[in-house]
């Protein structure tokens, strides 16, 4: 192949990683920040594969074995390189069932050993301080304590709370419906307080920040001061914002509260089945790590079940 055939078949393959990031988007549904992050990994790829003269459609298992080789020595971790394994793993097997390349050479590559390591999960104390840090007597201040309420009670992704409308909370029932990864719907129950919470921010504090848009409306549950939806990472600057206020441990993000709340729920005696609906896992593997958190209540549950636990 020339220089000038392999530019070509390389442009081609690029504009077909190009579709299957618009497929992630447009189809899967998946959230902006997921779509980001695939598309850092799969265009670092591309532009390997360009640099190197190889060419994504015929690349080999020895070629993407010679670039995850070059991450390495370029000194990612290896939770690192096997997320842009995954991307590129995810990009050839759309490629293959769209029938677009012939082999998917990423299928027999191994993946990189990881360390084993525990979720970060706060205390209720630390929750108590967020809460603290909101000045309910301002619109702000009662939206943030609203959003730190719904993460603590119902485990929920930053992107979920961000995608959440008005209508999607059940007031009648105690209820929330998230849409997860994939625009997959589960209803989660919500606790007395949270509720409580939530509708003096939707009678008290969320008319007034509408009001700041430019005339526009919208069906958003969290609306930020110039009256828009907030975004996930305009959601996350926020809970951020208080975990400083708090002089709690600055590694907290809005994801400890979801690993929180799987904590509480299995040291509460909830079953792993029913916590794995809760947070949308779509298989109970990932939803076991959370057990190791919860030594105390496996030692309580074997010394009550086993004949000799006494």
């Amino acid at each position: 192949m020339s220089a000038g055939e392999r530019d070509a078949a390389q442009s081609r393959f690029e504009r077909d990683a190009s579709d299957y990031l618009s497929y992630l988007a447009d189809v899967r549904n998946l959230s902006e920040h997921t779509v980001r992050a695939y598309r850092g990994d799969v265009e670092a790829y591309c532009a390997w594969a360009r640099r190197e003269g190889v060419v994504g459609d015929v690349a080999t298992h020895r070629d993407l074995r010679r670039y995850l080789a070059e991450l390495t020595r370029a000194g990612y971790s290896a939770r690192t390189v096997n997320r842009h394994l995954s991307a590129v793993r995810g990009l050839y097997r759309w490629l293959v069932g769209q029938e677009r390349v012939a082999t998917d050479a990423a299928s027999a590559l191994a993946s990189p050993k990881l360390s084993r390591t525990l979720p970060h999960a706060i205390s209720d104390g630390d929750v108590d301080l967020l809460v603290a840090t909101c000045d309910e007597s301002t619109a702000e201040g009662l939206r943030d304590r609203a959003l730190i309420e719904l993460l603590y009670a119902t485990g929920a992704r930053v992107s979920e709370v961000s995608r959440l409308d008005v209508s999607d909370v059940d007031f009648a029932q105690a209820q929330v419906r998230l849409f997860g990864k994939g625009s997959k719907e589960r209803v989660v129950p919500v606790y007395r307080r949270a509720l409580s919470v939530l509708s003096a921010y939707l009678q008290e504090a969320r008319p007034s920040l509408v009001a700041r848009g430019r005339g526009e409306r919208t069906s958003a549950l969290f609306v930020s001061t110039r009256g828009n939806r907030m975004s996930a990472d305009a959601l996350r600057t926020c809970f951020e914002r208080h975990v400083a206020l708090a002089g709690i441990d600055p590694g907290v993000t809005p994801h400890a509260m979801r690993h929180t709340y799987a904590t509480e729920l299995l040291s509460g005696g909830a079953d792993l089945r029913s916590v794995q609906e809760l947070l949308g896992h779509e298989s109970l593997a990932t939803t076991q790590v959370y057990t190791h958190l919860s030594v105390g209540r496996l030692k309580e549950a074997t010394r009550q079940a086993h004949p000799r636990g006494e």
